[in-house]
Formats: structure tokens, sequence, C-alpha cells
């Protein structure tokens, strides 16, 4: 019987993914002060009362739910909490808007149901290009939402769709979801420093 395994990946290949995002993360220093620009932002609006909106597709799905956890929970130090919601874990209004209108629309009917003027709509994609999203940041910008986008290289339309993007520049799919967890915890770390 021959085994389908093949063993551990073979080091070049690991070695190449370790190599990509240095040199993707050495690129992605020089834009750091965004973090500390939304996380000043965000601090003030959710002192305010305001919301944090989140949303993403597959595992920039996950991310915006770490985002919000981290806000709702703590990031490091115990402080109070603040208002954040990821979208796409409320799976009965997302499965039912997207049986009844269609998977665009699935952001966007619940950034209008829950978001208002002064609120941040933060949309994590690696592409850019998720219909869901853009559909989403329309309708944030239209009822006076701050819409920020973190995505994978420039240009995109989602980041042309955005007030604010972060892109990171990185050729694989990977790399880019891991400098976005580090611009999220960044952006926490801005955040707790400023409330």
């Amino acid at each position: 019987m021959t085994s389908l395994r093949s063993g551990p990946p073979k080091l070049a290949t690991t070695s190449q993914h370790c190599d990509e995002l240095l040199t993707a993360l050495a690129e992605f220093r020089h834009s750091s002060g965004t973090a500390q620009r939304w996380g000043a932002q965000l601090a003030r609006s959710l002192s305010a009362g305001g919301r944090l909106l989140a949303a993403g597709n597959g595992g920039s799905a996950a991310q915006a739910q770490h985002l919000t956890a981290e806000l709702v929970g703590r990031y490091r130090d115990d402080r109070p909490p603040f208002s954040a919601l990821a979208l796409h874990a409320d799976t009965s209004s997302t499965t039912a808007i997207a049986n009844d209108y269609g998977v665009q629309d699935v952001f966007a009917r619940q950034t209008l149901a829950h978001g208002r003027p002064d609120d941040v709509l933060v949309l994590l994609s690696t592409s850019g290009s998720s219909a869901n999203l853009l559909s989403a940041a329309t309708e944030a910008r239209r009822i006076g939402m701050s819409v920020w986008s973190l995505t994978g290289p420039e240009p995109n339309p989602l980041a042309a769709a955005s007030d604010e993007a972060w892109c990171v520049n990185a050729a694989s799919t990977p790399t880019v979801q891991e400098l976005h967890l580090v611009a999220l915890h960044m952006i926490c770390e801005a955040f707790d420093e400023n409330v």
C-alpha cells in the first residue's frame, strides 16, 4: 500500500513562506501609522457611544470576529467593553438575507440595520473584490459611517470604495491574512492607549 502522505513540508517551502512574510512585513511597517490613527479614531467613536461593525468572508470573517471580540472583551488590560459586531456571526440573519435578497446583500442590509452615522465599518478582504463587502461599503458611506478596509495589494475595488484602506502588498493570500492579523492587533493596541 502506498501512503498518500508526503511527510513534513519541505524546508524550502516553509522557508519560502517565511521569506515572503518578512519581505511583506518590511513594507507593511512603513504604514503602521494607520493603526495609530484608526485606533485613536475608534476610541473616540466608541467612547462616545458609537459602534464598530466588521465583516469579511472565509478567513477574513474569522479575523473580523477576532477584532470584535477584542473590543467587547479585552485586548491586553482590563477595561470597559465596547460595542462591536461581526456581521457574519448572526447566521440566521445572514442566511435569511442571502436566501431572500442574495449573497451580495448579506452585509449591506445588516449595516443598514445596525449602523448609524459616525459608526465605523471595518471590512477585510484579501482580494478587495468581494461583492457583498462592496455593497456594505456603499450603504455605510451613504448613511454617514466611516468605512475602513484591510485588503491585499492595491489597486482594488474595496480600497477605492472605502474612506481609508490599509492594503498589504503581498503575493499570496496567506501572507495578506497574516499581516491583517498583525494590523488588527496594532489597532487594538492603539485603541487601548486612547480610551
